[in-house]
């Protein structure tokens, strides 16, 4: 599929249109233009939501209808592919504001099938960050500040993998059942001895065999390098039901990123959080108090996948020399982020602890501290 440009020009003005997001429109913040988004077909969804073969997707076999030719430029400082679907040729890296220059060759990548647009603008977004950032312990004064008045978030589709997968599993283990037994000890009570008896735990195994199943829908893996991933992977949950077809005009005055993770890395690391359930119903099904796992085979089936973009607002805040980054989830306002501890704030806060312990012990016992005894303790 080529690589095509888009451009939203507003039919009253001839400004830029933007998404307005929580909404179906196009607005323009010149005029104040309102455009609607064409409706979407229940056949257009319906094939947007369709898994495509993951066995095809690994051997870059899909067809030309799922694949796309996009302008992406790496950004020299964190390694983002930017991605730019108007006519602009230079911008700035959402993820660390580093200016960029957009290549003048494509890529070839699998199409984006469906994204959840933004529902937060950015002033809610903005205000989900200082609530959170306000709860922040020890955090410089400067944070709230650069919050409240810093420049605007960035607004960003990120790149989503989703995973399906029937499993069935056999397994060999090892079933751990509690028991108890008496024993007598000798124990020191007031300097004397006693004998008392005590219960003390034992188990005893049993072998254990058998077979689990789990059908995996919708397991979503981080499609990018840029953000780290305790954050863009805590930013659930997400409501994948609000899901719509793939269209540009959802992308209008906003960014996307093209996926840094392939196909093939997202679908190992949604393995191993597969592999992790299959051994958590495979203790369950063992039962008893503890449980041995020896082996447990898996036979993986019907895998499947899409390729999303996910709406995330974000903002970079630098402090003694770092940058770090803070993100909200562009569709409920959950916020995750990277703080900066303030040592000025630490600093004080160790001084006034130590001195509440220390007056604390000499209001007990002056004596302790080397210091006379004040004249009202007498």
């Amino acid at each position: 599929m080529a690589q095509e440009e888009y451009r939203w020009p507003c039919a009253q003005c001839g400004a830029q249109l933007r998404y307005a997001p929580g909404q179906t429109s196009l607005t323009c913040e010149h005029c104040g233009h309102v455009q609607k988004i064409a409706p979407e077909a229940p056949r257009a969804r319906a094939r947007a939501l369709q898994e495509l073969d993951l066995k095809s997707g690994l051997r870059d076999e899909l067809a030309d209808g799922d694949m796309v030719e996009v302008r992406l430029t790496s950004c020299p400082s964190c390694g983002a592919k930017v991605e730019i679907t108007g006519a602009t040729h230079a911008t700035e890296c959402p993820f660390c504001a580093t200016p960029v220059v957009l290549d003048t060759g494509t890529e070839r990548h699998i199409k984006p099938q469906a994204l959840v647009p933004f529902v937060l603008t950015e002033a809610e977004a903005r205000k989900a960050m200082i609530t959170w950032m306000g709860s922040l312990w020890f955090a410089p004064g400067t944070l709230l500040e650069y919050a409240r008045k810093g420049r605007a978030m960035n607004g960003v589709y990120v790149p989503f993998w989703t995973f399906d997968a029937d499993t069935a599993s056999s397994y060999t283990g090892q079933r751990g059942e509690h028991y108890y037994e008496t024993r007598t000890v000798t124990v020191q009570v007031n300097g004397k001895s006693e004998r008392r008896q005590e219960q003390v735990q034992r188990t005893r195994w049993y072998p254990a065999s058998g077979r689990v199943s789990r059908n995996f829908d919708d397991v979503i893996v981080m499609g990018s390098k840029s953000l780290p991933p305790r954050l863009g992977n805590e930013l659930t949950p997400w409501d994948l039901g609000a899901l719509v077809s793939y269209t540009p005009d959802y992308l209008a005055g906003f960014q996307a990123e093209g996926y840094t993770i392939t196909l093939s890395d997202g679908h190992a690391e949604a393995r191993e959080r597969m592999s992790d359930v299959i051994r958590g119903d495979v203790r369950d099904d063992i039962g008893g108090d503890e449980q041995r796992i020896h082996g447990i085979d898996t036979d993986w089936s019907d895998e499947t996948f899409k390729h999303i973009l996910l709406p995330v607002w974000m903002a970079a805040y630098k402090y003694n020399g770092k940058s770090y980054r803070f993100l909200v989830n562009g569709q409920t306002g959950e916020v995750q982020g990277e703080r900066p501890w303030s040592i000025w704030k630490i600093a004080f806060a160790v001084i006034i602890v130590a001195a509440v312990v220390l007056a604390a012990v000499y209001l007990s016992d002056p004596e302790a501290l080397n210091l006379p005894r004040p004249d009202w303790m007498n």
